[in-house]
């Protein structure tokens, strides 16, 4: 492993402890549906379900992979956990105009929100993408991840699971 990949490695990691080492309140910040409606984000994770939030871009393979591969597992997350998932996307207003499109073609069933003004990324402190977060059924953030390896979906399961019990 090279120094780069290695600083990279146990910054994210630090961050990841040092940020979200408590349980902390998801920000209270307007986004927008895919139709333009503006809704506050916590209209979805305040409802009483465990939430992952993944923060994408049209133009970031690595979140397109985390999300192709968290929908081959959505619908049994759904029936053995009863999670919801919100993809936010960074896009700005070029970019926003491909989404819609995009999300038909993977068939991907979450709900996709926009942040294209990165109000709530800012609200959350975070600068890389794909960015996940996992909150409890209090809307609280209790892990969070960035970046994406082949298998993290299955990591995000088990602290799914943890919640569950």
């Amino acid at each position: 492993m090279n120094f780069k990949t290695l600083f990279s490695v146990v910054c994210l990691s630090l961050s990841s402890v040092l940020i979200w080492a408590n349980n902390s309140p998801f920000p209270s910040i307007s986004v927008k549906t895919l139709d333009g409606k503006s809704v506050n984000i916590q209209d979805y994770t305040k409802n009483g379900k465990i939430t992952v939030v993944s923060f994408w871009a049209t133009w970031c393979t690595p979140c397109k992979r985390e999300l192709d591969a968290v929908h081959e597992i959505y619908e049994e997350w759904l029936e053995k956990y009863d999670v919801q998932i919100l993809a936010i996307t960074i896009d700005d207003a070029r970019g926003l105009s491909k989404v819609p499109a995009m999300v038909k073609s993977k068939g991907w069933e979450f709900t996709v929100l926009a942040d294209s003004k990165q109000e709530l990324q800012r609200a959350l402190n975070f600068q890389t993408i794909p960015q996940t977060f996992l909150l409890d059924q209090n809307g609280e953030i209790v892990y969070a991840h960035n970046g994406y390896n082949s298998g993290d979906e299955l990591e995000l399961e088990k602290k799914i699971a943890a919640l569950v019990k």
